[in-house]
């Protein structure tokens, strides 16, 4: 073998590691600061202008500045249209947005608020009130809104509201229908609150209808039903009567209140009532049972003594009662033959509602008797009326209406002509002219005088009693004539 054999040698491109390493920092730096840079144009970019879609008071400001979005609002004009729904029913003044420099801080905060890292094309709607006065909506454009509103309801139905009533006896409700006015309350405030766009559209309110189920119709049926179990308490003299409107009145109605207005068709319901409690109290014309001082019971006819209800009155008092809501009345309308149509004897119940206090005259005995709280205080002889001229003194239960001392009697005597005599004393009982006085010109005082010799219907009294009579005659104490 030999040893001179040449070997081939291979030689390769210097190769160093560490510079190709720095090569490719630097690339990596130079992207980087590629990318801040673009990125930090877009951030500012972005903090700087609004986003596309971006709408204040419904103006477009997409890719505009604060500065610029505040010029672009200085210029635009407000139509002043007014929308109800789909349909245009004012057409105001055009009036220009009364943005100033005072605006721009809000703006700006608006595009803070509405910034994103990258651009964005969602839809934003921003509302600002201006800072400068605008008084044309508010002072002009409102009113002519709410008048043009109420015209327009001339036109349009009312809703039927749900109600309850009393038909028959029966709570019965309504249906609630709603109607096509609007509410023009409930307009109008969503106007004032409407945001400050060109064109305002509203919603269409209308008055809505109150429903079968509501709280109202509820409240009126608990009324109604409240109203049927009402119970009037009519005292007439010591006795109560427990009156019940649903056994009188079958239809009623309520207003908005609550107040309840009854069928005046049921008021004879009422007035039958009262005929029928009138009926079974009142004295007036009526018979009174009396028992004499020998103690024999007798009925004597009312005359001037004696009371009855005014039941057309009473009636309206019980029916109002209904109404109002009140649990208790006592009888007031009274009236009877006194002087002025007036009652008496209402106030008393004991002795048949003849009371403890009166006289009583006998005409067969020629004699009276005069009892005061049950006690007889007096009795005495007297002379009635002449029975043979038909003067005769008049019976039946009257009582005193005045009492007089020194008197002049005037009068027509049958077959005598006019007379006038003084007396000491006068107590009259009838409104045709008999009373109780003295008769110091007589002189027959016979048990029998009065059928031939009797007076021109007085009763005549001794001049020697008559005093004592007197005193013990008390006004309005019934007088029992028999």
């Amino acid at each position: 073998m030999n040893s001179n054999v040449e070997h081939s040698v291979v030689y390769y491109p210097d190769k160093n590691p560490t510079k190709w390493y720095k090569n490719w920092k630097f690339i990596t730096a130079i992207i980087v600061i590629i990318i801040t840079v673009i990125l930090g144009a877009i951030s500012y970019y972005q903090a700087t202008h609004f986003n596309a879609n971006v709408k204040i008071n419904d103006v477009e400001v997409n890719g505009l500045s604060a500065e610029k979005a505040l010029k672009k609002l200085q210029t635009i004009d407000l139509k002043n249209e007014v929308y109800v729904g789909n349909e245009l029913i004012l057409d105001g003044n055009d009036t220009q947005m009364q943005f100033t420099e005072n605006d721009l801080p809000e703006i700006k905060e608006l595009l803070k608020k509405q910034w994103t890292f990258f651009p964005t094309s969602k839809t934003k709607s921003y509302s600002i009130k201006p800072s400068g006065q605008d008084p044309y909506r508010s002072d002009v454009l409102k009113p002519e809104l709410e008048q043009k509103l109420i015209s327009m309801n001339q036109n349009l139905t009312d809703p039927k509201h749900a109600h309850a009533s009393l038909v028959q006896g029966e709570i019965v409700v309504s249906e609630g229908v709603d109607g096509t006015k609007y509410d023009v309350a409930a307009v109008l405030k969503e106007y004032e609150k409407h945001d400050y766009t060109s064109e305002i559209r509203l919603n269409p309110v209308h008055i809505s209808a109150v429903q079968e189920d509501s709280e109202i119709v509820q409240n009126e049926k608990q009324k109604l039903q409240e109203f049927l179990q009402q119970t009037v308490e009519y005292k007439v003299q010591d006795k109560v009567f427990a009156l019940k409107a649903g056994d009188f009145i079958k239809n009623a109605t309520l207003s908005e209140d609550l107040t309840v207005t009854v069928d005046e068709a049921y008021i004879e319901n009422i007035r039958n009532k009262i005929a029928e409690i009138n009926e079974a109290q009142s004295t007036l014309s009526k018979d009174f049972t009396f028992t004499t001082h020998s103690g024999k019971v007798i009925s004597v006819k009312g005359q001037g003594y004696g009371w009855a209800l005014n039941v057309e009155k009473e009636t309206e008092q019980i029916f109002m009662a209904f109404e109002n809501g009140e649990t208790s009345v006592t009888a007031s309308n009274i009236y009877g033959n006194g002087w002025s149509n007036e009652g008496y004897g209402y106030e008393t119940t004991v002795n048949n509602g003849l009371g403890n206090t009166y006289a009583e005259v006998s005409i067969a005995e020629q004699r009276i008797w005069i009892y005061r709280d049950g006690e007889l205080v007096l009795e005495t002889n007297v002379v009635t009326g002449k029975t043979t001229t038909g003067e005769n003194t008049s019976p039946g239960v009257w009582y005193i209406l005045f009492k007089r001392t020194n008197y002049t009697l005037t009068g027509n005597a049958v077959g005598k002509g006019p007379y006038a005599v003084e007396v000491d004393y006068w107590a009259p009982f009838t409104n045709s002219g008999q009373g109780f006085h003295d008769a110091s010109w007589r002189n027959n005082w016979q048990s029998n005088a009065y059928i031939a010799d009797g007076s021109s219907g007085c009763i005549n009294v001794t001049p020697s009693m008559m005093k004592a009579v007197y005193d013990n005659l008390t006004v309005y104490q019934p007088v029992i004539v028999y």
